[in-house]
């Protein structure tokens, strides 16, 4: 890690090809404004870690296995822990040459897998944050569920300066949801059905009930996760694809996979996927990819 006069930088290896301006297209299509942005060919975003609190700005290199990251100086205590979940939000230690010789056999993916060589599947920077935008990502739009993961950023995360005019909140706060009256959430665009099922989650995360970060016991999690009201398989699996950083997670349902697949029931799907296992994941995001290229319309995944 380097300092210079008013930022810190390292730099992140990770094994080519990288899909790096698909990487930006998701991450920029699904994050709260305010939180995070996608300027200029760079990702950006706030950052709250063990009591640190800042900004970053990640960006490509001339050399094509290395990005480049600054870092406000008041992160400088927390550079190993952010490194980690940086190296987990861009999906840096996937093996995109094992992943294609897999998913470049089948008839459907070879296309899109050689036209988008090192597609990764993005995580979550914070296990809540990506929870909440997976709740409010159901049965919508992506570009719905994107607006109302922003009207959350700015109603329940602390607001901030940063030198980024795009960035002014840090991630929304689980205890600030746990506690609001549900009425405050439904005004934000939500049902009620909905609101209810994230208040519940925020106050389990708050009562420390849920974890759903890398690491944890990823069967006794989502199980406690399913049992709270409104969380079914989709978002569950959803949440193992990005959070847990389960590479064989599959968004069983997901409306926008089975049209990339020919319009097919979800159990139709979900057969076809068992082809690609064990990266059924990186499977999900060459379909929703193979939508963008085409005309339909993505799910708020």
């Amino acid at each position: 890690m380097k300092a210079g006069a008013d930022t810190l930088r390292l730099t992140l290896d990770y094994q080519p090809p990288l899909a790096w301006d698909a990487l930006l297209a998701f991450l920029g299509g699904r994050g709260a404004a305010g939180v995070e942005a996608v300027v200029d060919g760079r990702y950006l975003r706030t950052v709250r870690l063990a009591g640190s609190e800042g900004w970053l700005a990640v960006s490509a290199t001339a050399k094509r296995d290395q990005l480049a990251v600054e870092l406000s100086p008041t992160l400088e205590s927390v550079a190993t822990p952010l490194t980690t979940k940086l190296r987990q939000l861009l999906d840096l230690d996937a093996d995109p040459l094992a992943i294609a010789r897999v998913l470049g056999a089948d008839p459907i993916l070879k296309p899109v897998v050689a036209a988008v060589p090192g597609l990764r599947v993005p995580g979550g920077f914070d296990g809540f944050e990506l929870v909440l935008r997976a709740i409010v990502g159901q049965q919508v739009t992506v570009k719905a569920a994107t607006t109302l993961f922003s009207r959350f950023a700015a109603a329940f995360g602390d607001a901030t300066t940063t030198p980024y005019a795009e960035l002014k909140f840090f991630s929304p706060r689980a205890e600030l949801i746990a506690a609001a009256e549900l009425q405050t959430l439904i005004n934000l665009g939500l049902t009620q059905r909905r609101a209810q099922t994230i208040h519940s989650v925020a106050k389990a995360y708050v009562a420390g009930e849920l974890l759903l970060e890398p690491g944890c016991d990823q069967a006794a999690e989502l199980e406690r996760f399913r049992s709270i009201p409104g969380i079914g398989h989709w978002t569950s699996n959803y949440v193992a694809m990005r959070a847990l950083r389960d590479a064989d997670a599959f968004p069983t349902g997901d409306l926008a996979l089975c049209n990339a697949l020919g319009g097919v029931k979800p159990k139709e799907a979900d057969r076809a996927a068992e082809a690609w296992r064990p990266y059924r994941a990186y499977a999900a995001l060459y379909l929703w990819r193979l939508l963008r290229m085409g005309t339909q319309t993505e799910s708020g995944g």
